[in-house]
């Protein structure tokens, strides 16, 4: 019988940490089939922070490195400085990225550092057992706002992707989910055109993905895919936020990469 669906190779065979129902998993495979179908693996470096993805390194087979908490944008720019051919790209929670690491983030951006963001949003801490995070949503119930998160007490939820359009360094942003197949597969191409906008150095690329968080939110694995599109999307709407504007970078984006383009004789 010959198998249609296997493990990416750019993915380990180990036993997962993530909580029942998470989209963690999911995210992470789809990172893996895209770098595999770019043909990339050997010549990709994953930057991880603090948080649900710090041992992000035990799952992709490829290089990993562990950054502190909020930094992976600024140890992502170094390694690109350095290694310019290689593909480098951060795994970073909303947590992490839209709290400790916004100065990082908005720099890297604002620099248009030749790096790709995968940006994890389930408005919620979730390592540390669920508290409010900058991309809370009004109302929603955590640890530290058991009455709902309130707008004049605790501020607005951060729409990141939409903050970071207006900077001219930017050249991709999307924001998706992985709720329904449908959006799923939406995420992984969004994924690739990210990667590919870095690949041919047109300038910062990321890829907002809205999570599910059971464990966080209180509810079940099932309920969580509700929460998703009754909760989250209605105040972070889905779509492309921002893609190449000149013809010629449209063109390179559709392009496919060539691995000859990219391989190097060392790793990391």
């Amino acid at each position: 019988m010959v198998k249609l669906y296997t493990r990416p190779e750019s993915l380990k065979q180990t036993e997962w940490h993530f909580c029942g129902g998470c989209g963690h998993g999911i995210v992470h495979r789809l990172v893996a089939e895209v770098i595999d179908e770019l043909g990339m693996r050997e010549n990709t470096v994953a930057v991880a922070p603090v948080g649900c993805a710090v041992i992000a390194y035990e799952y992709f087979n490829f290089d990993v490195t562990e950054s502190p908490h909020g930094r992976p944008p600024a140890v992502a720019t170094g390694m690109k400085r350095t290694l310019p051919d290689r593909l480098i790209f951060t795994y970073q929670g909303d947590g992490d990225l839209a709290a400790i690491g916004t100065a990082e983030l908005v720099h890297a951006a604002n620099r248009g550092e030749k790096i790709t963001v995968i940006f994890v949003n389930n408005a919620v801490y979730g390592m540390t057992n669920g508290q409010m995070a900058p991309t809370t949503i009004l109302s929603q119930r955590t640890e530290t706002t058991p009455l709902g998160r309130d707008a004049e007490r605790d501020g607005f939820p951060l729409r990141i992707t939409e903050m970071l359009s207006v900077l001219p360094g930017v050249k991709f942003l999307a924001r998706t989910a992985v709720h329904t197949p449908q959006d799923i597969a939406k995420t992984k191409k969004a994924i690739h055109d990210a990667f590919q906008v870095q690949l041919n150095n047109l300038g910062f690329s990321l890829v907002e993905v809205l999570s599910m968080c059971p464990t966080c939110w209180r509810v079940s694995p099932r309920e969580s895919l509700e929460w998703v599109r009754n909760n989250m999307i209605p105040y972070y709407p889905l779509g492309r936020i921002k893609e190449p504007e000149s013809e010629e970078e449209k063109v390179s984006v559709k392009k496919k990469s060539s691995i000859k383009k990219h391989i190097f004789k060392k790793k990391v």
